[in-house]
């Protein structure tokens, strides 16, 4: 571990290297000189920080914060990031935004503290532009590598305590080059665009000038042959418990259980939540107790549907040391948990999910990547991790309780992995025969909500102001075209009463299930 202590501009001092010195580099830029230190030693940790911090350094907790040699670690101790809140007009992703109390997937890096292993730099050196705003040149080079597999985490476990620094943060010129360099072109008009509907800005000369910056989307970075083997350990006893709800696929469900039924590393227990809201209904899982099975099979029966309220009542009844959140229409392999298990033991994380794909539908993805949602139907969870978390009934029968549930975990500091080996097949059975549609609370206003009150949900739980403010003029754009008013004022009376229905219906469930 070599560590680089710096003011911002230049590095002061580097400790732990005995064949370099800093006068060696008097003059270059701090990434000039983390290059240079990483040529010369090629397979240690690079920690870089801010002057001001370095009594508060956590020397004793780097080497296990690095447990593989994939990663991007840093932390800024102010509440604003580089980027500050602005950037959410633009990204609505959660990499944006920062819950600075946990370990948190982002690409808001700082150069308060950090580290990033030596294989990495020499791996991008000749693809990323060494830029002289070291905080700049860290968030760039986060935007750009997270997609091709480098994890990035904003990790307060850098430091001993949060302490007050003064660190540079991004102009309004800054910005608008940032997005013109990490999005594509028409996103700084998009800025531009909400800077004055929603903070009455109209910062033309930052506008104008990212156009002199070339676009970095197209990048070609390769990180492929860094081997990633996690040094944490994640997996004790390998044991597995399977959650599945279901509603009228007695034969998709059947033949999932059959899969289950070869695994070379079979599952402790599956629990199955069968749903049949019709009254005096029973279940039609004879096969349950008609034939034998290799694992324990718990089997609760309801009359409420509903999958939120289905996957809560199976995650109260789990025991083993990780749970399998699965369907009732998916077929994998019988390798499938051995395999898993040995991804999720390189890779030293407590929740991933699985490509789990249509039959014939090309796979997107290739490498493991920090995600961006989380699949209900696909998931591992380490079972302590899921401690206090539950799948949100203000989302039932609706959307976003997949996306809500990943954001709990992170919450938490328990990040989530896109893993795409090994794969599940999704047949995405039709529905099944017992389902009635269900009378939504706003169904009758005059007024229907724009969007669905349970993606405005999802919107106010986990987006910031400028986020949802985004997605509220993107969506006015999208549906303008759409529907039958084309007077431009007229509709947009319409969208924002619409829009004002979709917070108040959102407020309410909230309220109704006390999120």
């Amino acid at each position: 571990m070599i560590i680089a202590y710096h003011n911002t501009k230049n590095i002061i001092e580097l400790a732990n290297v005995s064949a370099f010195s800093v006068d060696k580099a008097k003059g270059n830029s701090i990434v000039e000189v983390l290059i240079q230190v990483a040529e010369a030693y090629p397979d240690e940790i690079l920690i870089w920080c801010h002057q001001s911090l370095k009594g508060q350094l956590n020397i004793s907790e780097i080497e296990q914060l690095f447990h593989h040699k994939k990663l991007l670690l840093s932390y800024n101790p102010s509440k604003i990031p580089y980027l500050n809140a602005t950037i959410g007009y633009i990204d609505t992703s959660h990499f944006a935004g920062i819950n600075s109390d946990v370990s948190f997937g982002t690409w808001q890096m700082s150069s308060a503290v950090g580290g990033i292993h030596s294989t990495v730099l020499l791996a991008v050196k000749y693809k990323v532009t060494f830029d002289k705003n070291f905080d700049y040149f860290l968030c760039s080079l986060a935007k750009l590598a997270m997609p091709k597999g480098l994890l990035c985490y904003s990790e307060p476990k850098l430091l001993k305590q949060k302490v007050a620094t003064t660190l540079p943060k991004a102009s309004a010129f800054t910005l608008f080059r940032f997005v013109k360099q990490h999005y594509k072109t028409q996103w700084v008009f998009l800025l531009l665009l909400n800077l004055f509907l929603y903070e009455r800005k109209f910062p033309l000369l930052p506008f104008i000038s990212s156009f002199f910056y070339r676009n970095r989307i197209k990048t070609t970075i390769d990180l492929d042959d860094i081997i990633v083997q996690s040094s944490r350990k994640v997996i004790d006893k390998a044991t597995v418990d399977v959650i599945i709800p279901t509603i009228g696929r007695k034969d998709y469900l059947y033949d999932v259980l059959k899969d289950f039924s070869k695994q070379t590393l079979l599952p402790n227990t599956i629990i199955i939540v069968e749903q049949n809201p019709k009254e005096g209904s029973e279940s039609e899982l004879d096969y349950l107790t008609n034939e034998e099975w290799p694992f324990q099979i718990q089997h609760i029966f309801t009359h409420q549907a509903g999958a939120c309220n289905a996957r809560n009542l199976a995650l109260n009844q789990t025991q083993s040391e990780w749970v399998f959140l699965a369907d009732d229409d998916i077929r994998f392999g019988a390798d499938f948990f051995e395999k898993a298990f040995e991804q999720i033991n390189k890779s030293g994380v407590k929740a991933v999910s699985f490509s789990c794909l249509l039959k014939g539908q090309k796979q997107s993805f290739t490498t493991v990547f920090q995600w961006i949602t989380f699949g209900s139907g696909c998931s591992f969870v380490a079972k302590d991790s899921l401690k206090d978390c539950e799948f949100n009934m203000g989302y039932e029968f609706g959307f976003g309780e997949d996306g809500d549930f990943g954001m709990q975990l992170r919450n938490k500091g328990c990040d989530v992995l896109y893993l795409p080996h090994p794969e599940i097949l999704h047949l995405k059975a039709p529905m099944g025969g017992f389902r009635t549609k269900p009378v939504l609370q706003w169904q009758n206003d005059k007024i229907q909500p724009k969007p669905s009150p349970t993606i405005m949900l999802y919107q106010l739980l986990h987006h910031s102001a400028a986020q949802r403010n985004s997605y509220k003029t993107t969506l006015f754009f999208k549906y303008y075209r759409l529907q039958s008013i084309k007077n431009p004022f007229k509709y947009f009376a319409h969208f924002q009463k619409q829009w004002d229905r979709s917070v108040f219906w959102a407020n309410e469930l909230r309220k109704q299930n006390e999120i």
